[in-house]
C-alpha cells in the first residue's frame, strides 16, 4: 500500500509530462487514504515539486485538474516590537492558544508576560494522575488546568475544519515539529501526537519563548481586572500582586468558570452559547477497523481506524460523535470537587484495546434560559448528578449500550472492559441526563449500527457524563480588532471564549489574537 521514492518519482514525471532532468526535487506535502471501497483502499498524495522551468511546465499542464503554483505557507510575522515598549503584554492561559499567542508576540519582540493558574506540566502531570490512581482532586492542576490545557490530556489530533487561508496551520505544526513531535504530521491526512509527547513538546516551546523573552508565571490565578473607561487597565492575582496591563490574550479555557463570573461581574460582554453533553462509548478498537478498513485492518499507514457519526433524532435533536479516541482511553476530567465528567485521550501510538468517543446532544440557550452564565450552572447540576450516580467518590455511572438501549439498569460488565479511571459504577444512566438527551441518544445508538456494525452491541459501554465539549459561554469581540465588544485592550481567544475547538483552531486563534494584539501595541507607540 505504501510507496516507495521511486515509485513517486515516476508518477511525477508521469503526471507533470517531464523528463527526470527537469525536476530539481520533491516534497511531501499531504497523504491522506480513501477506504469508501474496504477491498480498494487507495492512498492519495499532495507533492511540492520543484523545477527548472516551472512556469514552462505550468503552461503545459494548464488544463490539468489539480496541477498549479505551490502557495505561500511559510509564515510571516506582521510587526516588531518598537525599541522601547512602555507596558509588556500579558497573556492568560497557557493552553493551545495561549502558547501560540505567547509564541508570536516573544518572535515579535514583545517580551510577553504569561499567566498560567495551574503548575508546570511535569508537576501537573503528577496531579492529574492522582486523580486518576487515588482519587484526589486538586482544583487548580487537573486535566482542565496547567500547562499546555485540556489539549496536553486528549488525542492531541492536529486537525481542524476551520477555515485556514493564511496558512497558520502550516506554522503550527512546524513549531510542533521543531519541538519534536513526529515529522509526520506536516504531511499525513489526520495529525495526531499524544499525551506523552506533548509533555516533552510544551516544555521545549516554553523553553523557546523564555529565551525570546517571555516571562512565565505558574500557579497565578487572575483574581480581578482594572477596567477603566471601558479599557483594561490592569490585573490582580490571588496573592494580591497587581499587574499593569493595557493589552491582554484572554486564553482561558472552557473550564475557567470562576473567571467567566468574574469577567461577567465586571461588565465585560458575555453571552450563552450552544454546547453539547452526553456519554463516552467504548468498543473494542478490533471492531471499528474491521468495519472502516475491512481486509486492510492493521496496516500501520492507516493505524487505528476513527469514525464520525451523526444521527438527526425525532425530537428535534442532533446526536454527533465528538473527539473521537483511537485505541485510547476514558478519562476522569473535572476542576471542581464533588463533579464527574469524562473525557477522552490516546497516546501517540493509539494501541490500547478500545476505540472511545463523545456520544453527545446538541443543545443550546433556550435549554438553560435566563442569564449569560446559565448554562456554566447547568454544567454543574449534571456534573453533581454524575458524581452522585458514581458513588461519591469520582468513580463514574456506566451502563452497557444493550442495557442502555433496552432500558434496563447494568449489573454486570461483558467483554468490553471500561478504560475509566478511577473506576466506574454500572447501573441506569437514566438520572445522568436531561430526558430529551436520553432519549435522544437511545435512538441514535441503533442507526449508528447501520453505519458501523457492532456499534450496539450489548457489551458495548456508555461511560457518563461528557459535559466540557465546548464553553457554554462566547466573550464576544470585534470580528477586525479581535477585542472584547466593549472592553478594549482585551483580546478574548481560544475555546474559553468561544472562538475554537479543539488544539489547532485554538492554536490558530492564538496567532490572530497576537497578530492583532501587535499592530495596536505598535499604532499607540
Amino acid at each position: 500500500m505504501n510507496h516507495t521514492e521511486d515509485e513517486l518519482n515516476a508518477a511525477i514525471l508521469d503526471r507533470l509530462g517531464i523528463q527526470a532532468d527537469e525536476m530539481l526535487s520533491f516534497t511531501l506535502f499531504r497523504r491522506s487514504y480513501d477506504a469508501r471501497k474496504k477491498t480498494a483502499i487507495t492512498l492519495n498524495y499532495t507533492i511540492d515539486v520543484a523545477l527548472r522551468n516551472e512556469a514552462e511546465v505550468l503552461q503545459r499542464n494548464a488544463k490539468k485538474t489539480n496541477v498549479g503554483p505551490t502557495p505561500d505557507t511559510s509564515y510571516h510575522f506582521v510587526t516588531r516590537a518598537p525599541a522601547t515598549l512602555k507596558k509588556r503584554p500579558v497573556v492568560i492561559g497557557f493552553g493551545p492558544c495561549g502558547l501560540f499567542a505567547a509564541l508570536i508576540l516573544a518572535e515579535m519582540g514583545f517580551n510577553p508576560i504569561i499567566l498560567e493558574r495551574g503548575k508546570t506540566v511535569r508537576e501537573r502531570t503528577k496531579d492529574t494522575w492522582g486523580l486518576w490512581r487515588q482519587r484526589e482532586l486538586k482544583p487548580e492542576s487537573n486535566v482542565q488546568f496547567g500547562e499546555g490545557g485540556a489539549g496536553t490530556f486528549s488525542d492531541g489530533k492536529l486537525y481542524s475544519q476551520v477555515k485556514d487561508p493564511k496558512h497558520y496551520g502550516r506554522k503550527v505544526l512546524s513549531e510542533f515539529v521543531a519541538a519534536d513531535a513526529p515529522p509526520e504530521i506536516m504531511y499525513v491526512s489526520k495529525p495526531h501526537i499524544g499525551t506523552f509527547r506533548l509533555v516533552k513538546m510544551i516544555q521545549l516551546m516554553r523553553d523557546k519563548i523564555e529565551k525570546l523573552g517571555g516571562e512565565f508565571r505558574f500557579e497565578q490565578r487572575v483574581e480581578d481586572v482594572l477596567i477603566e473607561d471601558g479599557r483594561i487597565r490592569g490585573l490582580t492575582l490571588a496573592t494580591g500582586e497587581q499587574i499593569e496591563a493595557d493589552h491582554v490574550v484572554l486564553a482561558i479555557g472552557h473550564s475557567a468558570r470562576d473567571t467567566f463570573e468574574m469577567l461577567y461581574e465586571r461588565g465585560v460582554y458575555i453571552e450563552a452559547k450552544p454546547f453539547s453533553i452526553g456519554f463516552r462509548a467504548e468498543h473494542p478498537q478490533s471492531l471499528i477497523d474491521k468495519c472502516r478498513f475491512g481486509p486492510g485492518a492493521g496496516h500501520p499507514i492507516l493505524g487505528a481506524a476513527d469514525y464520525k457519526l451523526v444521527h438527526h433524532a425525532s425530537n428535534g435533536r442532533s446526536v454527533y460523535s465528538f473527539c473521537m479516541c483511537p485505541g485510547g482511553t476514558v478519562v476522569a476530567a473535572t476542576s471542581e470537587p464533588g463533579r464527574v465528567v469524562t473525557n477522552g485521550m490516546s497516546q501517540y501510538s493509539r494501541n490500547e484495546r478500545n476505540a472511545n468517543s463523545g456520544i453527545v446532544v446538541g443543545i443550546s440557550p433556550a435549554d438553560y434560559p435566563g442569564h449569560p452564565l446559565a448554562g456554566i450552572a447547568f454544567q454543574r447540576e449534571w456534573e453533581s448528578r454524575a458524581y452522585e450516580l458514581g458513588g461519591s467518590n469520582y468513580d463514574a455511572p456506566a451502563q452497557l449500550v444493550g442495557d442502555f438501549i433496552a432500558n434496563r439498569p447494568s449489573t454486570q460488565l461483558g467483554s468490553v472492559e471500561p478504560s475509566y479511571k478511577p473506576g466506574v459504577k454500572l447501573g441506569d444512566l437514566n438520572p445522568s441526563l436531561p430526558s430529551y438527551a436520553i432519549e435522544a441518544i437511545r435512538e441514535a445508538l441503533p442507526a449508528f449500527e447501520k453505519q458501523i456494525r457492532g456499534y450496539s452491541m450489548h457489551d458495548a459501554v456508555l461511560t457518563g457524563i461528557e459535559t466540557r465539549t465546548s464553553s457554554p459561554i462566547r466573550i464576544k469581540r470585534d470580528d477586525h480588532s479581535l477585542q472584547s465588544l466593549n472592553t478594549k485592550g482585551l483580546y478574548p481567544a481560544g475555546e474559553g471564549a468561544g472562538y475554537a475547538g479543539g488544539i489547532m483552531s485554538a492554536a490558530i486563534d492564538g496567532i490572530r489574537v497576537a497578530e492583532a494584539l501587535a499592530l495596536d501595541m505598535v499604532a499607540q507607540a
